[in-house]
Order: structure tokens, then sequence, then C-alpha cells
């Protein structure tokens, strides 16, 4: 199922962010999977500076990204997300990262999060942020 509403996260491949070889450094792909995180979380309704505000973190535990095919400078990337699971602490999300240039599927990947205090506690939202609970519960396993 995806939302009709959502726009997926999309641009073009800065040269910058390509390497010797003339396609985006294999880096790039983990910070596109951030920035498209940043841009979920305020389609659902919380931005990331709704979640600093409340005194909440949500630092990276793993990332992990399995390269199909590059993307070269100028391309045109589209990246799908899916958060896969969540149990009110810890949740993962999961991208699929494609050429929308050449067509072709570029990348799929995995993150895994939690959600911390400013002391690097982990916070339960289910009981202190219901509302950011019942946002992640509602979008569980739907592909954005």
């Amino acid at each position: 199922m995806c939302d009709k509403n959502y726009i997926p996260f999309s641009r073009k491949a800065y040269y910058y962010e390509t390497d010797g070889m003339g396609i985006v450094h294999h880096s790039n792909y983990i910070r596109w999977m951030e920035e498209t995180r940043i841009y979920w979380l305020e389609y659902i309704g919380y931005p990331y500076s709704k979640v600093e505000e409340s005194g909440l973190m949500i630092p990276v535990l793993s990332a992990e990204c399995e390269y199909k095919y590059p993307i070269r400078f100028d391309d045109v990337f589209e990246i799908h997300i899916m958060l896969s699971y969540f149990n009110g602490v810890r949740f993962s999300v999961e991208y699929k990262i494609t050429n929308k240039t050449a067509d072709k599927l570029s990348a799929i990947g995995k993150s895994s999060h939690c959600f911390v205090n400013e002391d690097f506690r982990p916070v339960r939202t289910k009981r202190l942020f219901p509302e950011l609970y019942n946002l992640f519960n509602d979008n569980l396993n739907i592909v954005f």
C-alpha cells in the first residue's frame, strides 16, 4: 500500500557527490536515506524540529545499503521509504532508491534507530509521547 498523497523524496545527484569514477560515492546513499527520513517525518506531521523541541533524539543504531546500479552526476533519483519495525522505543526503516534517469533500481537499504532523551536514555514513546507513538504505529509497514 502506498499513500497516494505522498510524493517520494527525489532530486538530482550533485557533482560534489560523485567520486573519481564519475558515480555517486557510496557514502552519499546513507545521507540520502537520512534526508528521506527527515522528509517522511515532516510528511506524517512530526517534523524533526518538533522531535528535538520535545527533548528527544533519534540516533542511528545501524545502517546498511546494498548497491545495485550506479547513480551519476545529474541523474534524478527517487527514494521510497517504509517503517518496517516499531516497538515504541526502537524502529527500523527500509529504503528503495531508484535511478529515475536510467529507470533502474540503484540500491536498497535499512537503518535502525531508537528514541532517547538528552541523557541518551531510552524513551518509551507510548507513555511519554503518545502523539508520536500513534503516528509511527499508524504508518507501520506502509510504503511511501
